[in-house]
């Protein structure tokens, strides 16, 4: 698990990096590759439910190990790609394998370890899902500027297939909690078409109506999932459960919004860096590194906390810390704040984060039965990728709003900043409004064993 959670990210933010020199060698416009980011994104949000209820279905071990497996060679062979259309297909794909990775993950965890160890265990997993994170740019920078692009996927593919072995050795049993259920493929669809559509219009919303008709016309489609999943016997994801399980709602809905609040951060403290304060691209990486680094060393030791006392009220501490550092920082751009005050504002919001996120999962995982488990992972990972469309789609709507089309310059920097202190103030709503849903659960009823 902590492979896959490692390579997944990595895979992201190292990209990410090697955009420009990727453009360069590949020909593409900017269009193009911002899709390189995009449809790695688009594909785990579209098929994170289906993969995870293929597992309760088939297997959740079977799942993970042909994701593992799809993963390592579309990322070997992204390395050899010479045209951009082709490694645009490639990405979506290696990103279809991230999801399969990814969606059965927590419910592989939940059901490997007792639930008076699930706490810490998961967040060991969260800790190299941050340090995937954080080590990326650092090693995308570094591989690209010696070797070049290319090595940023074939450096990878050693880990990976060193892990897909060990997996393969190791992993004893299969999970099949929902063993003898139908897929319901038609509802799959209609989902990958509405999430499709909102995530596709989100980032098309500074040109013109057509951005907003494709988010209407995939809040639509979701609608008509919903509506879908009432109607079949084996539902893709159960609706019910939604009316039926409050703190299971609640702690879903509370992490979307945190995800909100925090992803597009780094985007704007970035800008922020480097055109306010004039630090160069390496310097201001290093800076933001401290956010996903103070992430990655509290969520074991929050985990292991949420093991011993309750993991809500672990969560609760962990998501106002965040909402405190968001309105600090958005006050300290305000009076214009020293580096080291910028610097203990995001080690404060990434501290927070990792408090929150992890006992956040294991009382999702706790709260529903077994057979559930792969339906609630996906569903975590469902709402991380909404919570982060959610963010960036703040920033562009702000952006539009109080920058038009000018482009970030030292002459439009007061306009930027007034455009980050909206921003700011609107993740720390986020922040603050998972921080009342979080409130407002009451611990869940004790589930009887088994299905």
């Amino acid at each position: 698990m902590c492979a896959a959670q490692f390579m997944v990210p990595l895979m992201l933010t190292a990209v990410g990096v090697a955009l420009p020199s990727i453009g360069r060698e590949l020909g593409a416009s900017a269009r193009q590759l911002a899709f390189v980011e995009q449809l790695y994104i688009l594909s785990p949000a579209i098929s994170m439910l289906t993969f995870g209820r293929l597992g309760d279905l088939i297997g959740r071990v079977r799942v993970f190990l042909i994701g593992f497996v799809l993963f390592t060679v579309l990322t070997a062979s992204l390395g050899f790609v010479q045209n951009i259309w082709l490694f645009l297909v490639q990405r979506f794909l290696q990103g279809m394998g991230a999801s399969m990775l990814l969606a059965g993950s927590m419910a592989l965890v939940a059901s490997a370890f007792p639930p008076e160890q699930r706490g810490r265990k998961i967040g060991i997993v969260s800790a190299f899902t941050y340090s995937g994170l954080s080590l990326g740019p650092v090693l995308g920078g570094f591989i690209t500027s010696r070797l070049g692009w290319r090595f940023v996927f074939w450096a990878a593919v050693p880990f990976g297939l060193a892990a897909s072995f060990l997996c393969f050795y190791r992993m004893r049993g299969e999970l099949r909690a929902a063993h003898g259920e139908k897929m319901d493929w038609r509802g799959s669809l209609i989902y990958a078409f509405g999430v499709a559509l909102v995530m596709l219009g989100a980032s098309h919303l500074g040109a013109g109506s057509s951005g907003l008709a494709m988010m209407l016309a995939g809040l639509a489609f979701v609608f008509f999932f919903g509506v879908w999943e009432t109607h079949v016997p084996n539902p893709l994801l159960e609706i019910s459960i939604f009316a039926g399980n409050k703190f299971f709602t609640l702690s879903c809905f509370a992490a979307m919004v945190s995800y909100a609040a925090t992803f597009g951060l780094t985007f704007f403290m970035s800008l922020y860096l480097q055109y306010v304060m004039d630090l160069s691209a390496r310097e201001a990486g290093f800076i933001l590194l401290i956010q996903s680094v103070s992430q990655m060393l509290v969520s074991p030791v929050a985990g292991r906390i949420a093991d011993r006392i309750s993991p809500v009220k672990v969560a609760n501490l962990g998501i106002g810390a965040v909402c405190t550092g968001l309105l600090l920082i958005a006050l300290a751009i305000r009076t214009g704040a020293s580096l080291h005050l910028i610097a203990a504002n995001l080690a404060l919001i990434g501290a927070g984060f990792g408090i929150f996120i992890t006992p956040n999962t294991v009382a999702i995982m706790g709260s529903v039965r077994p057979r559930q488990y792969g339906m609630a992972s996906g569903m975590i990972g469902t709402v991380r990728t909404l919570g982060m469309v959610t963010s960036m789609t703040t920033i562009s709507l702000v952006f539009s709003l109080l920058m038009g089309t000018q482009p970030v310059t030292k002459a439009t920097i007061a306009a930027f900043i007034s455009s980050m202190q909206v921003v700011l103030i609107s993740f720390a709503v986020f922040s603050a409004l998972g921080a009342t849903l979080s409130l407002l659960r009451a611990p869940p009823r004790k589930r009887p064993p088994g299905g």
